[in-house]
């Protein structure tokens, strides 16, 4: 039962055991923090809408101008309706986000907002993707903690209140330089060392917390670095490898700031968003767990380039290791073990290093083509 529920089952045997007391409505704190204590009546009442309800779930994507949210937006609605996906963030979306299906804007770290949301549109499904990436998160950490943390909190209250099914994504930062890394298992020691990889560490507990105590859907991925052609690198330590793309379409060279032996797991984009519908609608009964790591590819920036120069031989490489990415970088994981994504619910990539590559050059070679047209 969630925890709303719960407390006001509580409040409401407290008001009948004390008859005749002349005592005001009795409130129930439900959470309280700095700058939004909650309380709610003892006679409220509360209505969501299960899954199994609706013809299909109303989705609502936090976060949704970042690298991800556009892209699952867009797979969603060709599954689901056009209608029933709800894109949001706090910046104003560029014009053919707009038009292409509903956004709001929503700030997660305003409960009533995000609550309001989740009521006046009878949100089942809700993909939390607003977060500060590692680079940045250590450039702002009290920022980071607030919106990686404080936001997360706000999202699983009212997923928890209104029997949401909540993704929260997680990632190859959730692990530190005591963890296996070479393959990294699903469950294994983490300490990571940022607060990125700190915050997703929490939201993974909290998430399976919520889930054993108050019955709450959660699920789970550990994304490795994702790549795609269609978004501008985000502040992560793993976007190099999207930057190298625009910058040998650009001008024909790439400053690398990882050493060229650094070995990271990695996913073209289609694979992530793909995986993350497959363990949404994966059936209860098939989870053996509520994180999952997932898995495609493992490469170092060496080997990317010597693949892209194999279709570039004209491009040119160079590094310049910025420190704290690299340490980063040192810290996480080589290589994913994905082995139980593959036997619970079917997880099977379809992009490798060649197919990656070609990919990429396929869209920016069409892109250049339509520039240069108009």
């Amino acid at each position: 039962m969630p925890v709303i529920r719960a407390l006001t089952k509580v409040a409401q045997q407290a008001l009948l055991s004390s008859p005749g007391c002349g005592c005001q409505p009795l409130t129930v704190a439900v959470r309280s923090i700095s700058f939004s204590p909650r309380q709610v009546t003892s006679d409220a009442s509360f209505h969501s809408v299960s899954f199994s309800e609706t013809d299909h779930p109303k989705v609502l994507i936090t976060g949704g101008l970042g690298q991800l949210g556009v892209g699952l937006a867009k797979m969603l609605r060709k599954r689901f309706g056009k209608n029933n996906v709800i894109l949001s963030d706090i910046r104003k979306p560029p014009s053919n986000v707009y038009h292409s299906g509903p956004f709001i804007y929503s700030d997660i770290l305003d409960y009533k907002n995000l609550r309001e949301i989740v009521v006046n549109n009878r949100i089942t499904w809700l993909v939390h993707y607003s977060a500060l990436l590692s680079a940045v998160g250590e450039a702002n950490v009290a920022l980071a903690r607030s919106v990686n943390i404080t936001g997360l909190h706000n999202i699983l209250d009212i997923a928890a209140e209104h029997g949401l099914r909540l993704f929260v994504p997680s990632t190859i930062g959730a692990f530190g330089p005591t963890s296996p890394r070479n393959p990294t298992p699903d469950l294994c020691v983490q300490r990571p060392r940022t607060i990125y990889g700190v915050s997703k560490v929490h939201a993974e507990l909290m998430g399976e917390y919520y889930h054993h105590r108050y019955g709450l859907d959660f699920r789970c991925l550990r994304y490795p670095g994702i790549i795609s052609a269609d978004s501008m690198p985000g502040g992560g330590t793993t976007d190099y490898a999207v930057q190298i793309f625009h910058d040998a379409i650009k001008s024909g060279k790439f400053e690398c700031n990882l050493r060229p032996d650094t070995r990271l797991p990695m996913m073209y984009i289609d694979d992530c968003l793909r995986a993350t519908l497959e363990v949404m609608e994966a059936p209860v009964d098939t989870l053996s767990m509520r994180t999952y790591n997932i898995n495609a590819m493992s490469f170092t920036p060496e080997e990317l380039s010597q693949e892209l120069q194999k279709q570039m031989p004209e491009l040119e490489v160079t590094y310049d290791v910025d420190p704290v990415r690299q340490a980063i970088a040192d810290s996480w994981p080589m290589n994913f073990d994905d082995s139980n994504a593959r036997n619970d619910w079917g997880w099977k990539h379809d992009y490798d290093l060649p197919e990656l590559v070609q990919t990429m050059l396929n869209f920016f070679g069409a892109e250049t083509r339509m520039a240069r047209a108009n």
